[in-house]
């Protein structure tokens, strides 16, 4: 199916994953010395693509940050082998000075990868190769940063609004890598407001917003 299902029809037509890669239970977040988010509960399986919704604000942002390992959560568990994660964000987080090539090469030795052309040819960027990351339009630095994903060999993409800055084109090569991704045992968790035409299952946090709490002593960072 083309079109977002919320996770309790999926569940109820029988669309489940092969294998379990994250299991959130109970989980509460903080932005800012306040709690933004309380008693959020989600599994995400090899296969799967969970879609964040929520009005801004809520804290999808503050979730995947949490979820990746950034910050830490006021209470509830993460449970996830180590190393399963990868975290896209706003910035493409590009250096500008090498090529394009150069700056994939780059991640791909950071993660002890090797070959940087599936990832070119992904999102459609072998005749950039050699130019310098400085001297790319934003769409075109959004590719390559979203790129990067293709030579970490992670499992699981948690991705912040991924499509900024992309064309209509662009986003269906997004919308390609992660349907590979997912196909070959991985698994994707977006935060976007756009329809990219995935079959996806769908998280609404408004319900998790959370109630006012006492955080004395919880400084956000880890001990």
């Amino acid at each position: 199916m083309d079109r977002a299902l919320p996770l309790f029809l999926r569940g109820l037509l029988g669309y489940a994953g092969d294998m379990e890669l994250m299991n959130v239970r109970n989980l509460a977040c903080t932005r800012g010395g306040a709690a933004v988010l309380e008693g959020v509960n989600f599994t995400l399986s090899a296969g799967q693509v969970l879609l964040l919704r929520g009005p801004n604000g809520i804290g999808k942002t503050t979730l995947l940050r949490t979820l990746a390992g950034l910050q830490p959560a006021i209470e509830g568990a993460i449970e996830t082998e180590p190393d399963t994660i990868t975290y896209g964000a706003h910035a493409d987080g590009l250096k500008s000075t090498l090529t394009v090539a150069e700056n994939l090469e780059f991640w791909a030795q950071v993660y002890g990868m090797r070959d940087i052309n599936p990832a070119l040819d992904a999102f459609n960027l072998q005749n950039l190769k050699t130019r310098d990351a400085h001297n790319l339009s934003a769409g075109q630095k959004r590719r390559l940063g979203l790129a990067r994903l293709l030579v970490t060999g992670r499992k699981i993409w948690a991705l912040d609004e991924p499509t900024v800055s992309l064309d209509m084109a662009s986003v269906e090569l997004f919308a390609d890598a992660v349907r590979a991704h997912c196909k070959a045992g991985g698994a994707a968790l977006i935060a976007t407001h756009i329809d990219l035409g995935i079959a996806a299952d769908l998280l609404d946090l408004t319900a998790n917003k959370a109630k006012p709490r006492d955080l004395a002593g919880f400084d956000e960072a880890f001990e």
